[in-house]
């Protein structure tokens, strides 16, 4: 049996909000060896249907599953709770319609939440988990970057203060989470007990998180060259583009 493949979306089949060189070879070649797979996206301001949209857009048809992290979030939360308050944009947060309760929430959701963030929003979320509430965090990611604001602190900052007044742990569903690969594979009819492929282009979310669940990873260079550091985090394989990752697949044992 082959095994399944989860494939980063940023990175590796987008690049600079582009689709990535040979995409629709790569996605041809999974049809046309039935090979199971679904892509991944930490993004906590998209849906499966806002990434399948992007693909689309640029006239690139695939059926392949699609996970963000909110939706892993959404997931999570149905599964357990029956209350939660969530704090993220607009348009992620009508995944949670029908479980929304801001008085009494067995549960706080934390996603990207722009510039929104302040002392009156922190201190509410703070009050809440004081009060029993649980930390769900869509990610942890410390910042990220845009063209017009250059770095911007991201998600997780705001939940380890969170986690820090309140004494609390919050549980994280983006990668590199075991829920989060452990939900993806779940689509595939697949689950953590068994050998998986990782396709990404980050070493510690992708690569080490993927290794240390029994996953073999592939890093996606994309143009990027492995950084040098005595704590180097070693892929199992390591292909330029989705061309080579298209050849490693068809010619290498292991994986094929």
């Amino acid at each position: 049996m082959k095994l399944p493949i989860l494939i980063d979306l940023d990175g590796v089949l987008r690049l600079d909000k582009e689709p990535a060189p040979h995409i629709e070879d790569f996605f041809d070649y999974l049809n046309k060896s039935k090979r199971k797979a679904c892509i991944l996206s930490n993004s906590t301001l998209s849906t499966a249907n806002d990434v399948r949209a992007f693909f689309e857009f640029n006239g690139i048809h695939t059926n392949i599953p699609i996970l963000t992290a909110a939706e892993a979030a959404a997931m999570y939360a149905r599964s357990r709770y029956r209350r939660v308050a969530v704090y993220c944009s607009d348009h992620i947060k009508t995944l949670f319609n029908g479980m929304l309760d801001y008085e009494h929430p067995q549960a706080i959701i934390i996603g990207d939440y722009g510039k929104k963030w302040d002392f009156a929003t922190m201190n509410e979320i703070f009050k809440k988990v004081h009060d029993g509430a649980e930390i769900i965090a869509m990610h942890k990611k410390r910042y990220w970057k845009t063209a017009a604001d250059g770095k911007l602190l991201d998600v997780g900052p705001f939940v380890v203060a969170i986690e820090y007044a309140a004494k609390k742990t919050s549980t994280i569903i983006g990668k590199p989470s075991p829920l989060y690969f452990s939900s993806a594979l779940s689509l595939l009819g697949h689950d953590l007990s068994k050998r998986f492929l990782m396709f990404g282009d980050d070493l510690e979310t992708d690569i080490k998180a993927a290794q240390d669940l029994g996953g073999i990873s592939i890093y996606i260079n994309s143009g990027k060259s492995l950084p040098s550091n005595e704590n180097i985090i070693t892929p199992n394989y390591e292909v330029k583009d989705l061309l080579e990752a298209i050849e490693l697949l068809e010619n290498n044992e292991e994986i094929s």
